[in-house]
């Protein structure tokens, strides 16, 4: 089968999001004269992945995911400081953090031309917008789906559907989901009968109750699924 239309997730799957966190989260608590280590960075991306998963279920919203996160880290380190004033900054730098998956523009460069290249993503739309632009991805994407300006979010068939629609003469048998989420990018994809690819760089077990196509542990996997 061969792929026409590649929709790739951007968040560790294509950006280098955890360096991201990593570098403004930092930033932000040391402007603070707050202390920032990897044991404390990784702290905040289990609670914000939390939140995440509590938005892809409906179970909150946007506006009180962004702060909230912030609450629940600073509770848990002690951390007397504002977290909405936390919440503003981090926003701001994270804005200013780009950069990539190894492999990623080597990728997108081999199955540009061949495949119409499209980002999926839940992220925020400035976020996203800033991040993504900055890189030398841009060109050779068509276009980006960010759930916020889309008012529906992975997995739903909603934000699918409505991808489905915004790209022309989509066919649903040549299309592959890219991503390292199993519960937004391909439990989505899944739900929307697409193929779906999941990139596994660490080797985790797939659940046995999930029908993935393709499981890869290294993007430059990833021509060869899409040409056989």
């Amino acid at each position: 089968m061969s792929y026409r239309t590649i929709l790739f997730d951007a968040d560790n799957t294509l950006l280098d999001f955890t360096r991201s966190e990593h570098e403004a989260l930092c930033d932000c608590l040391r402007a603070r004269g707050l202390p920032c280590d990897k044991a404390i960075t990784e702290g905040y991306a289990a609670i914000n992945d939390r939140h995440w998963k509590l938005l892809e279920q409906g179970l909150t919203t946007r506006d009180r995911l962004r702060v909230a996160r912030f609450e629940d880290f600073c509770r848990e380190y002690s951390f007397d400081c504002d977290p909405r004033h936390l919440a503003d900054d981090y926003f701001d730098t994270l804005c200013t953090k780009s950069y990539l998956i190894n492999g990623a523009l080597e990728l997108c460069e081999r199955l540009h031309g061949h495949c119409r290249l499209y980002i999926i993503t839940n992220g925020n739309a400035k976020v996203q917008h800033d991040r993504f632009d900055a890189t030398p991805l841009a060109p050779l994407f068509e276009e980006v789906f960010i759930s916020e300006e889309m008012g529906v979010s992975k997995p739903s068939s909603a934000y699918f559907g409505a991808v489905a629609a915004a790209i022309p003469d989509f066919n649903p048998t040549d299309t592959l989901v890219v991503g390292d989420s199993l519960t937004s990018d391909i439990q989505g994809g899944i739900n929307a009968g697409l193929a779906t690819c999941w990139y596994n760089p660490r080797g985790k077990s797939a659940p046995t109750d999930m029908k993935i196509n393709y499981i890869v542990r290294s993007l430059d996997e990833i021509p060869s699924i899409v040409s056989n």
